[in-house]
């Protein structure tokens, strides 16, 4: 599953590559003009950060990470 930032802004992750995640855990924010958004995981899974680098300007809609099914 990817997922999307949900505004223009700058990604800050908050877990590494490979990283099992459950259902709600903070995966990123993303921060403009002081406004912050935790993306959180939609359900458990591995996150596979190739999308973007840490601290990144983004646009809304950019693909950050893929969170793929635990095996």
């Amino acid at each position: 599953m990817d997922i999307f930032a949900p505004f223009a802004g700058h990604v800050r992750f908050e877990v590494e590559d490979g990283q099992a995640v459950a259902a709600g855990d903070r995966l990123a924010v993303v921060e403009a003009v002081k406004v912050e958004a935790n993306v959180v995981a939609p359900g458990p899974g591995t996150a596979r950060r190739s999308a973007v680098e840490d601290f990144t300007a983004v646009d809304g809609g950019d693909l950050l990470l893929t969170l793929e099914e635990l095996q």
